[in-house]
């Protein structure tokens, strides 16, 4: 049964400080908010949710009923969400486009490891895509994880291409670009493609984001895994910030082979203590919305068995 609704009151120690500093950015990303709680949270248990019930559970994040209204008719003109009206309420979900889009990035957010790698490369050339659309698509490789190995040449080492195929068409560029596969090298990590690959990749500029994010996090990780019982509200909350803010990191690394990364790479602590807090907040999390949130149905329904195999099984 969803909670009457009481004051929001702003959670003590560590938490509230990870909630203080996303209420201090400006502009407030909250459409970038509502998106990882879709993709998280809301897209394994039916995927649809009433405005009213997301407009409450913002709340505590310091989102006012305004900006949240405002936000999801933009991402619904953005095409991320669409919307059905049941009597005068309004009921929200993930667009086909927005649910494949969020899928495609999402998966490597929860991987539970890096696949294996022989060496070869999917390379992009965009000599034949007009200069007015260059831009774009290479916007778009990169968000999917390319690096430039020179201005119109895209690289890869482990994309899925059937990934980069459906893009490129929902794009209609596919026919203006040329997509090849390198066939497997003997000496994949030399020290000149090592010396590439930290250019085309800013991979210093991404290490220090992955520090970042371990001095927000890991206090909060010390602090909760020592508690003998989880409030289920603090966890969805602790759950949501640090899904969002590994998200936006992750999204920018490539997942590079371990092969191509430097001995002390960030990455994998990040990847490691995301697994830890994710797994430790789960099950709080997932009470907190089935207290929370409502569809037209009633509750929201159970998550989708595959929900469970996030970062290799939440067991």
């Amino acid at each position: 049964m969803k909670r009457a609704k009481t004051e929001s009151v702003l959670p003590t120690g560590h938490l509230g400080e990870l909630i203080e500093r996303f209420q201090s950015q400006r502009p407030l990303r909250t459409g970038s908010l509502i998106i990882t709680i879709y993709g998280d949270a809301i897209a394994p248990r039916g995927g649809t949710v009433w405005l009213g019930s997301l407009i409450q559970l913002l709340e505590t994040f310091g989102i006012s009923q305004r900006l949240v209204r405002t936000s999801v008719f933009r991402l619904v003109r953005e095409g991320w969400l669409l919307t059905d009206k049941v009597g005068r309420r309004s009921y929200y979900s993930l667009t086909a486009s927005g649910r494949r889009r969020f899928e495609q990035a999402f998966k490597r957010v929860y991987a539970a490891s890096q696949p294996d790698w022989e060496g070869a490369w999917t390379m992009a050339i965009l000599n034949q895509v007009s200069v007015e659309r260059r831009k774009s698509v290479r916007d778009e490789l990169e968000w999917m994880g390319f690096g430039a190995f020179a201005p119109t040449i895209m690289a890869h080492p482990t994309v899925d291409k059937s990934d980069v195929v459906t893009q490129l068409q929902d794009m209609n560029v596919l026919d203006d670009v040329i997509l090849l596969d390198t066939t497997a090298q003997e000496r994949f990590a030399s020290r000149p493609l090592r010396l590439l690959v930290r250019e085309a990749w800013n991979l210093d500029q991404l290490s220090a984001s992955y520090q970042d994010f371990l001095e927000q996090f890991r206090p909060l990780w010390n602090e909760m895994r020592t508690r003998d019982a989880l409030d289920p509200e603090e966890c969805f909350l602790a759950r949501i910030l640090l899904i969002h803010e590994y998200r936006k990191v992750l999204l920018r690394d490539p997942l590079l082979p371990e092969e191509l990364l430097p001995s002390d790479w960030e990455g994998r602590a990040a990847r490691q203590l995301c697994r830890n807090l994710y797994r430790l907040t789960c099950d709080g999390a997932e009470q907190w919305m089935s207290e929370q949130l409502e569809t037209a149905e009633g509750p929201l329904p159970a998550p989708h068995p595959g929900f469970h195999k996030r970062f290799g099984g939440l067991a």
